[in-house]
């Protein structure tokens, strides 16, 4: 079984693209004229919503697959649909992997015991059932908060390599306000954020596997390249998975200073930017709308590549 790592370095060699296309749906971002036409198809409120988020996903899947490794649900715009909103995830997982990309699941889970091993086992792993266990989710990745420590991470870890997942830790996030608790000075000197990144880097060490990387990924934001450069070098067996590029202000530059010295080791996500693409392309029907954001797929590829390039991270 291939490790997470593994097939993650796999699916950007064979797309030549480390970044990742965040599946954030909401009804108003789908062109009008669609959801018009969908209120009218389906008159039931929860089939309404269902197949709306779900025919949109597909065709930003479709439209990108090819050039695209991995896709980033994050799960609460899909809790607020309620049961429609979550069966529309299921299949948008789905959808994902029939298509050969990755799925990292935005969840940002954490607790103890047996809460965690439970969020793990849906997510990551398999659910106990009587005659068999089954895996109701079946992510590749997911995002989890270490605030409880290892309590809180170790029954992650344990799904992540049974199961060959992988995990994004937060370290340093690319909110605005990330600044209150994560730079706050411990006594020593180091800021909290530090402390978080080298503690994964300690856990790291017992999970390595054959490519140097652990299990254990960070989520760094763009919007902070100067500490995201420093957490580069710190967080040296774990891939770093980059929020904050595009529409919250991170450029490919800022980007770029989180890849390792062969190009390898962080993949950059953009939601908004990517999949509401189309109000930027006025000359498409509404109909071809994920046409813009294949479009904008292919020019944030291109702008990262370049900025890698500049940095001597990519062969030119």
């Amino acid at each position: 079984m291939l490790s997470f790592s593994e097939r993650l370095t796999e699916a950007i060699q064979r797309t030549k693209n480390p970044t990742v296309l965040g599946l954030d749906p909401k009804l108003e971002y789908i062109p009008k004229k669609l959801l018009q036409q969908w209120q009218i198809e389906f008159s039931d409120r929860d089939q309404f919503i269902e197949e709306s988020l779900v025919r949109f996903n597909s065709s930003l899947i479709e439209s990108v697959h090819d050039i695209i490794p991995a896709v980033k649900p994050q799960i609460a715009y899909y809790e607020m649909y309620g049961l429609p909103g979550l069966k529309a995830l299921e299949r948008t997982i789905g959808l994902a992997k029939e298509n050969n990309m990755l799925v990292i699941l935005d969840g940002k889970r954490n607790d103890i015991g047996s809460t965690a091993s439970a969020y793990a086992a849906a997510w990551l792993g398999k659910t106990d059932l009587p005659e068999r266990q089954y895996a109701f989710w079946d992510a590749d990745a997911l995002t989890v908060n270490a605030y409880l420590g290892i309590d809180g991470i170790k029954p992650f870890i344990d799904a992540a390599q049974e199961h060959g997942k992988g995990l994004f830790v937060l370290v340093r996030t690319s909110n605005p306000s990330a600044a209150d608790f994560q730079d706050l000075e411990l006594t020593d000197g180091r800021r909290v954020y530090e402390v978080v990144a080298e503690t994964i880097t300690k856990w790291s060490k017992d999970y390595l596997g054959h490519d140097g990387y652990s299990p254990l990924g960070a989520v760094v934001g763009a919007t902070w390249p100067e500490q995201a450069e420093k957490m580069r070098h710190v967080l040296e067996h774990s891939w770093i998975l980059v929020p904050g590029y595009g529409a919250q202000g991170g450029t490919a530059d800022d980007c770029a200073k989180q890849f390792k010295k062969d190009g390898t080791g962080a993949i950059v996500n953009a939601s908004r930017s990517l999949i509401c693409a189309y109000n930027k392309h006025s000359d498409l029907p509404a109909e071809e709308f994920a046409e813009a954001t294949r479009r904008e797929a292919l020019r944030m590829r291109d702008d990262l590549n370049n900025a890698l390039k500049e940095r001597n991270l990519l062969d030119a």
